[in-house]
């Protein structure tokens, strides 16, 4: 927490910052316009559910903070029937820093589970599964294709606990129930499997992105550092 921060804690934040602003900040009498921090927020207190790193900074200036450092992965969903786990997909994929989520289908998605962490993540709309696959033809950092991966249990999958995740590649997952539509299934360059080990035949489907998207995290990122 930053030293001159309230201790006056909300449920999610802190107050108003005390004593001076920080440096490159301004004052309230004469805020820096460019400076990351928020006027407001360092005047009314940081209720926002964020890291004690950004408490006060504006948005765009989180945003920006990490756009230099989104992992090389990206997240898809097909939204046909509103399915409620989009929110929580939309939040998981925030926190493992993905670097886009793509909505395949309906535009309107169901944003309560995201608990607004789609203001700092980048959320892109498909119209059609064709859509997204011409998207990912030239979706790679070299301007080449993006290898799909989706994630269902249908024959000839293969298993996620087996399989060397690309570092570049789109996590794609279908809708509670169903699962994958045949196009997307059709479209994938391999489908995955997480092992299961109760009664049930699957799983729910924002539990099987946050453990896919863990999966990814677990093979490329270094945590020596």
């Amino acid at each position: 927490m930053h030293a001159n921060a309230s201790h006056e804690l909300t449920t999610w934040g802190v107050g108003p910052w005390q004593g001076e602003w920080p440096e490159g900040a301004g004052s309230a009498e004469q805020p820096n316009p460019d400076s990351i921090y928020d006027p407001e927020l360092l005047t009314n207190g940081d209720t926002r559910n964020v890291l004690d790193k950004y408490r006060y900074w504006k948005m765009q200036a989180i945003v920006a903070d990490l756009d230099s450092r989104r992992h090389n992965f990206h997240v898809a969903i097909e939204n046909w029937q509103h399915d409620l786990n989009i929110g929580s997909i939309v939040r998981t994929a925030n926190a493992f820093l993905a670097a886009e989520v793509h909505i395949i289908g309906n535009k309107r998605w169901n944003r309560r589970g995201a608990m607004v962490t789609d203001r700092y993540q980048h959320v892109r709309h498909h119209s059609t599964v064709e859509e997204f696959i011409e998207w990912s033809k030239t979706a790679a950092d070299d301007g080449g294709k993006l290898p799909i991966i989706a994630i269902d249990n249908v024959p000839g999958c293969k298993k996620i606990e087996q399989y060397a995740l690309p570092e570049n590649c789109v996590l794609l997952f279908g809708q509670e129930g169903p699962g994958l539509s045949d196009p997307a299934i059709e479209a994938a360059d391999v489908v995955l499997e997480i092992s299961q080990f109760g009664s049930t035949r699957s799983i729910n489907a924002s539990a099987a992105a946050a453990i896919t998207m863990h999966q990814w995290v677990m093979q490329h990122v270094d945590f020596s550092n």
